[in-house]
């Protein structure tokens, strides 16, 4: 057996309400599985023990740590996100930048037709690109 190589999420807290809006935004994307901590931890009851979600069928984890951690998310590790149309890359980075930060504005830089740069309110860094025709 060969390993899988998955994207793993770590929140403190909204890795439900990131996981639903993540789901929300983009195509054949779901929720698969949800594992919640119970009565006796070590997380709160009901947060996220563990979760499995598809975005646009790619799978991804998340978790709500029961433990505070001195560390978040970095820009250094992104989700980068090849789009169809102008549309979804305006619709995607308004979405993704409410409550977020904007790392480069939505733009033509010369690598691509439109492209846009966001760490969303969760911290999760998300690279928008409307490629070339």
């Amino acid at each position: 057996m060969r390993p899988t190589i998955t994207t793993f999420l770590m929140f403190e807290g909204q890795a439900e309400e990131a996981m639903n809006l993540y789901v929300s935004l983009f195509k054949n994307s779901s929720v698969t599985g949800i594992k919640r901590y119970g009565a006796t931890g070590p997380g709160k009851e009901g947060s996220v023990m563990q979760a499995k979600f598809l975005l646009n069928g790619r799978e991804f984890m998340c978790i709500d740590s029961p433990t505070k951690h001195d560390f978040t998310f970095t820009p250094a590790i992104s989700l980068f996100v090849d789009v169809e149309n102008e549309g979804e890359i305006d619709l995607l980075f308004t979405k993704l930048s409410v409550g977020g930060q904007v790392l480069m504005p939505l733009g033509s830089y010369g690598f691509s037709r439109k492209f846009g740069w966001v760490s969303d309110k969760f911290g999760v860094s998300w690279q928008l690109n409307l490629p070339n025709e």
